[in-house]
């Protein structure tokens, strides 16, 4: 069995040679060539073994003859050293044939003279044995002599799919004495189909090698090949598993070198033939996986081609399917994927499995949804216009992420690597989170820039965004990391509510900076009710998500506040029996809105400051303009959102409409209660006599005093055009009656004539043309 282990790879490399030369004569002769040189090595060996014969013969004749217990002792002796020198001699031969295998692996042919001197070498070092030694090498010598004889492979090899047959019916063999637990008893046999399988299994890696053959483009092709493949793994297996069990039940040490050499052989065979399968699978495996990316990169190419030929045309959108494999792609990967775990080669695959999605994941996320990322030192260093409009990309590929790649990812994961489950859902764990935790970042580094106004809407928008996905979180990724995933996801919507909270919260500081002593011109509208109206309104828009902001931080106010120690002057001091409605108005207090009470505050430091700035106004009719200017637009904004409306109330609405009633009445007493007093018939009859003198001066002073408000008045601004007109026809009310009345009564007493010209100036239609030219900011003359 030695000597066959040792003619086994130079049976292979001949039987290679063989099937390479395809010439039946060539390969006759170079049998009649190899037998020819083994006989002159019987030869040889056989007159190396009679000349040591001889030599121990000569030296017996030589020794005088000694007794016999002497012969006898001598003998003892040399059968106890006898097995130490046996298991030195088999020793040296296997350490060399160790050495010598790796050489036959890497030539296909080496020069036989060196093996033959090799072999010389090693009988040179033998010492003399007995005759029981000598049967057994002779035996030996014919066994080899039978293998070598008989030819390994026919002239003509046979076609892959019959050694395949062969193959499988050697492995189902193996897997029947495996379940049987025979593999104990049986001897390792080796059948020329493997020798002749490996060989066409090398032949097919080459037209793959020459791109003779591509794949992806022969089904079948690929389908025979990684059959091949799967059958290289099983007899990589059975080899293992057989030395590793005859290792353990090997009593003997020539019995464990005998099994070591066998086996060696043969896994280091399969095990370069397997390498360079392997290899080539790993490298169409990244191919596969790189399609989408590549794709991406001539969609991104064409759109800039396209833009550059016509820039007004705007290119067709292209709806892609992420992750972009077609079915035909995920089944080829998939059946790849086997067959590289099947052998042995999970982390390979793993690895390039994991880094190619996470390029094109990111490859993705730049091309198709225009995300960049950007780290949370350049968050804080940007200006917030760029910011700006930044954070809708990110709400963007946030819910792309969340809704649509996410799940598609791990459904590849799934296809790709069906035969490792847990492996499929770790690698997708990993993606998902190395994907998710810069855009979480990003949405913490928004939350930790300085605070402003016009920020709130985009922080909520991307609260918004943060809390809809969280619900989701469990189905969406793997028990390993969905903890976790909560748990930042969490942390990252809650400081972008804090900021929120805080923002929102600074309306008040606002209000209150704003302490300005100039009055607005014409007591129109001021700024600031412009500014925290429109605010209001957007707020309000996002009325529900504001007040599940607002509650969940007055939820961590109170659990700071009752987290805090409470002193109390007396400890023994009795309890208040109003403690009771202490408790309820306290209830009712965390029942309401924390949002609402919030607005509630706005508003009523917004009527304080605007009480202060009417007081600027040197005539109060101007200061009650103002506050109806600025107590319409109010009411008219909170009226026309629904939303702020039904924060405020119908109540507060009413009663601030019940105060815009109180200014207007202010403002008529101011203005029109001296021209009425003109209008008066009272100081006019005295016993029936009308005094002229009285009279014109009447005439006199009610023109000058409409004059001075038509002058005044037409510069003030009433911008509601509602309000202009109620202004304009309460006036009308108020003073046409009167002055057509003052006017038919008392114009009789006056002169005809150039007198009456002079203290009628008006008639009562003229009156009324010129209220009507009140508040709309221009200044009027006289017509």
């Amino acid at each position: 069995m030695e000597n066959n282990l040792e003619n086994f790879g130079s049976s292979a490399h001949e039987e290679a040679k063989t099937i390479n030369s395809g010439d039946p004569s060539v390969r006759e002769e170079k049998v009649d060539v190899k037998r020819e040189e083994e006989a002159e090595k019987k030869v040889v060996n056989s007159e190396d073994l009679d000349k040591r014969d001889e030599e121990p013969q000569e030296e017996e004749k030589k020794e005088e003859p000694k007794e016999e217990e002497k012969k006898e002792e001598l003998k003892e002796e040399e059968k106890k050293e006898e097995p130490k020198q046996e298991e030195e001699n088999k020793e040296e031969p296997k350490q060399e044939e160790e050495k010598e295998e790796p050489k036959q692996e890497e030539k296909k042919e080496e020069p036989k003279e060196e093996e033959n001197k090799e072999e010389t070498k090693e009988e040179e070092k033998e010492e003399p044995k007995e005759e029981e030694k000598k049967e057994e090498e002779t035996e030996k010598t014919e066994e080899t002599d039978e293998t070598e004889e008989t030819p390994i492979v026919p002239a003509t090899p046979p076609s892959l799919e019959k050694v395949s047959e062969d193959i499988d019916q050697f492995l189902m063999i193996l897997h029947e004495n495996n379940e049987a637990k025979e593999n104990k008893n049986t001897t390792l046999e080796i059948p020329n189909c493997i020798r002749i399988f490996l060989y066409l299994v090398e032949e097919k890696m080459v037209k793959y090698d020459s791109n003779e053959v591509k794949w992806g483009e022969k089904t079948e092709e690929d389908a025979v090949f990684l059959e091949c493949v799967s059958r290289i793994s099983k007899l990589m297996k059975h080899f293992f598993d057989y030395y590793e069990a005859h290792q353990q039940e090997e009593e003997r040490e020539d019995d464990k070198k005998k099994v070591k050499g066998k086996t060696d052989f043969m896994i280091n065979g399969i095990g370069v033939i397997q390498q360079r399968v392997m290899s080539f699978l790993e490298e169409e495996f990244r191919l596969l996986m790189e399609e989408p990316r590549n794709q991406h990169k001539q969609d991104a190419k064409g759109k800039q081609h396209v833009a550059e030929s016509s820039e007004s045309e705007p290119p067709a959108e292209t709806v892609i399917e992420y992750p972009g494999y077609t079915e035909e792609t995920i089944t080829n990967l998939s059946n790849i994927a086997k067959a590289m775990i099947e052998g042995g080669y999970e982390n390979e695959c793993c690895q390039v499995y994991a880094i190619s999605r996470r390029h094109a994941f990111e490859d993705a996320m730049h091309h198709i949804l225009g995300y960049d990322k950007i780290s949370i030192d350049e968050v804080q260093r940007m200006p917030w216009e760029s910011l700006e409009r930044e954070i809708p990309t990110w709400i963007n590929t946030w819910k792309e992420c969340t809704s649509v790649w996410f799940p598609g990812e791990k459904r590849l994961a799934a296809s790709v690597l069906a035969e490792v489950a847990n492996t499929a859902t770790s690698l997708y764990g990993i993606l998902s989170r190395g994907i998710l935790i810069p855009l979480l970042n990003f949405a913490e580094s928004i939350a930790m820039t300085k605070r402003a106004g016009e920020k709130l809407f985009k922080l909520l928008d991307m609260y918004e965004a943060l809390r809809d996905v969280v619900p989701n979180m469990d189905i969406l990724f793997p028990n390993e990391i969905v903890s976790e995933m909560k748990a930042e996801t969490t942390s990252a919507k809650c400081r972008l509510g804090e900021a929120a909270v805080l923002i929102f919260c600074d309306l008040e500081n606002s209000i209150k900076s704003e302490t300005g002593k100039t009055p607005v011109a014409g007591g129109a509208v001021h700024p600031l009710t412009r500014y925290i109206m429109n605010y209001l309104r957007l707020a309000c828009e996002y009325k529900d998500t504001l007040e599940e902001v607002f509650k969940e931080h007055s939820k961590i106010e109170r659990a700071d506040s009752t987290s805090r120690p409470r002193y109390s002057d007396d400890g023994n001091k009795p309890k208040n029996p109003n403690n009771n409605n202490n408790n309820n108005s306290n209830k009712q207090k965390e029942d309401e809105s924390p949002f609402a009470a919030q607005l509630m505050r706005v508003m009523e430091l917004l009527d304080s400051n605007l009480e202060g700035k009417a007081k600027l106004y040197r005539e109060v009719a101007l200061s009650c303009i103002f506050m109806m200017n600025n107590g319409r637009y109010i009411v008219q904004k909170i009226k026309g959102s629904a939303e702020i409306y039904d924060v405020m109330g119908e109540t507060w609405c009413r009663k601030r409409s019940t105060e815009l009633r109180t200014y207007h009445k202010n403002y008529q007493v101011e203005t029109w209660s001296k021209i009425l007093s003109y209008l008066s018939p009272k100081g006019l009859s005295d016993n029936g006599k009308v005094p002229k003198p009285v009279l014109k001066e009447r005439f006199k002073s009610f023109n000058a005093a409409f004059e001075e408000i038509h002058k005044t008045q037409s510069l003030w601004v009433v911008s509601d055009e509602q309000l202009q007109s109620e202004l304009r026809v309460s006036i009308s009310a108020l003073v046409i009656p009167a002055y057509r009345s003052f006017l038919g009564r008392f114009s009789q007493y006056l002169d005809p004539g150039r007198q009456t010209e002079k203290y009628i100036k008006y008639q009562a239609e003229d009156v009324e043309n010129y209220i009507d030219e009140l508040f709309d900011g221009n200044p009027h003359g006289r017509r």
